[in-house]
């Protein structure tokens, strides 16, 4: 039950985030004299509409998306009598801009939006985690099983970390040469696996440090991520301790900074995703044709709401509102490309043609036609191709081979 609430509601995010994206543009445009014919959520058979002024509003049967018909946004349009001296193309190139980018800013604005409420509720995860050394102990020789609660024996001595001169405040970056990620977690699974003497890398304040440490080989019982299954296995250890890590908390004053550098962070990590994203076809194939799926492979609508019921199923709030803030970030930065038909791509064309204009202004002569779109179309129908077969690929890959997070 949980589940299926969570898929809905993560869908409805989804929805309003569209219908966000297109009302900024609706909005901008309407504020700045042009005439917005329709504003739809939807496509396909349309379930119903009405009017109200110069607009028509209406929603159509399939939720994968939305429009806003703005008169003359290219010289293509045709245009009624009472639009030509209001059409887009026809406008200063900031107001076409802004219009353009309305949509974008919408989007930016709700993930904000959604950002500042985790803060204030939950609180703000840390994007960059460090494996910093809270305490250092010795190193017990074996663990009790389930029994006995997983409690570790008993020991003596400083361990091998506090042999190294490894002290409270350390900041390990690389085990045997190797970069940590994800944080303590990331150490601890770099130190399991190494065996004999290696060197650790740490920062301590304004130093850098190798420090080579002898791993002593110990029993734990280790979970294995892909199945859940707990078994007894020999590891390395050292002897280090993490403080319990948990969100950052802030109060309805603090979340306001706290939530522009936390935009800042994930914008970051957002335009890598975005960067990153020809790379993962490879790893959807192997999705779509029986390979595992990787936890990192992009997703659909449908994929990103699946992720949010599996999350509500299990309570973890925080994350869906966090995935579905991220989810925001990604549509603003995907719509920034200047690629047509994205905003970015008709926001590419305002700027040639205010920059063309300028240079014929420098050379005396008068401004030029507008950007000739039907010498773009190759260009456009390119990137639609790509776009849709991305898209589909990863569509499939949501249904025959799901992310499981748990």
């Amino acid at each position: 039950m949980l589940f299926a609430l969570g898929v809905f509601l993560f869908a409805l995010g989804i929805a309003i985030s569209i219908a966000l994206h297109e009302a900024g543009h609706m909005w901008t445009a309407q504020k700045l004299g042009m005439k917005v014919r329709r504003y739809y959520i939807g496509f396909g058979p349309r379930i119903f509409s009405f009017r109200r002024g110069e607009t028509e509003y209406g929603l159509k049967a399939i939720p994968a998306g939305g429009f806003c018909d703005i008169a003359g946004m290219t010289a293509l349009d045709e245009l009624a009598p009472d639009e030509v001296d209001r059409a887009m193309y026809k406008q200063k190139t900031w107001k076409r801009l802004v219009v353009m980018s309305g949509g974008i800013a919408m989007n930016f604005l709700l993930g904000m939006v959604l950002l500042y409420g985790l803060a204030v509720s939950w609180g703000l995860p840390d994007l960059h985690p460090k494996a910093t050394v809270e305490r250092v102990t010795c190193v017990a020789p074996t663990q009790a099983g389930e029994a006995g609660d997983f409690e570790l024996s008993e020991c003596t001595g400083v361990g091998p970390a506090g042999e190294a001169g490894i002290q409270p405040g350390d900041v390990v970056t690389a085990v045997d040469g190797v970069e940590i990620e994800g944080g303590f977690g990331g150490l601890v699974e770099a130190t399991r696996s190494a065996t004999g003497t290696v060197d650790f890398t740490v920062e301590r304040g304004d130093q850098t440090l190798t420090l080579p440490v002898r791993v002593e080989q110990v029993q734990r019982y280790v979970q294995n991520p892909d199945t859940g299954e707990i078994s007894s296995q020999t590891v390395g250890a050292i002897g280090v301790g993490a403080a319990p890590i948990g969100p950052q908390q802030y109060n309805a004053l603090t979340a306001v900074p706290g939530t522009l550098v936390f935009t800042g962070e994930l914008g970051v990590l957002t335009v890598q995703a975005l960067f990153d994203l020809p790379s993962k076809v490879s790893d959807l194939w192997t999705a779509v044709t029986g390979g595992e799926r990787d936890i990192e492979t992009p997703v659909s609508v449908v994929g990103a709401s699946v992720i949010g019921g599996q999350m509500a199923e299990r309570g973890i709030w925080q994350s869906f509102v966090l995935l579905l803030a991220q989810l925001n970030f990604f549509l603003g930065v995907f719509n920034l490309l200047p690629l047509l038909p994205l905003d970015g791509g008709h926001m590419a064309v305002a700027i040639y043609e205010k920059v063309r204009n300028w240079i014929r202004g420098l050379r005396g002569l008068p401004a030029g036609a507008p950007a000739n779109y039907m010498k773009l179309l190759p260009l456009t129908y390119v990137a639609i191709v790509i776009g849709g077969a991305f898209m589909l690929l990863t569509l499939t890959a949501d249904i025959v081979n799901p992310i499981q997070l748990f």
